[in-house]
């Protein structure tokens, strides 16, 4: 006889981590140089003026400034794009 009763397996309890991807910071949102502003797969979203792109497709700030999304170009691509600040200090934090 057993002397434990037999216990059920299951197949759930795995799950992937979750990446933090999408915009983190939004149009007329003032930026620091550095700052990230969208985490991307591939490009959804391309760089525009003084704005940089990571490894990964990140895009971040490379002056102070204010951020401006558009759209342009023959195939509607989505452009991130920094409005520098016409004051030669840094600009204020948002938040």
């Amino acid at each position: 006889m057993a002397h434990k009763k037999a216990g059920g397996s299951s197949r759930n309890g795995r799950d992937s981590e979750s990446k933090r991807l999408g915009v983190k910071l939004f149009g007329g949102q003032t930026v620091r140089a550095g700052n990230i502003i969208v985490r991307q797969r591939g490009t959804r979203f391309h760089c525009g003026e003084h704005v940089g792109c990571g490894r990964d497709h990140t895009l971040f700030a490379l002056k102070d400034g204010v951020v401006r999304f558009e759209v342009k170009g023959p195939r509607n691509r989505k452009f991130v794009s920094i409005e520098p600040s016409e004051t030669g200090g840094s600009a204020a934090t948002s938040g």
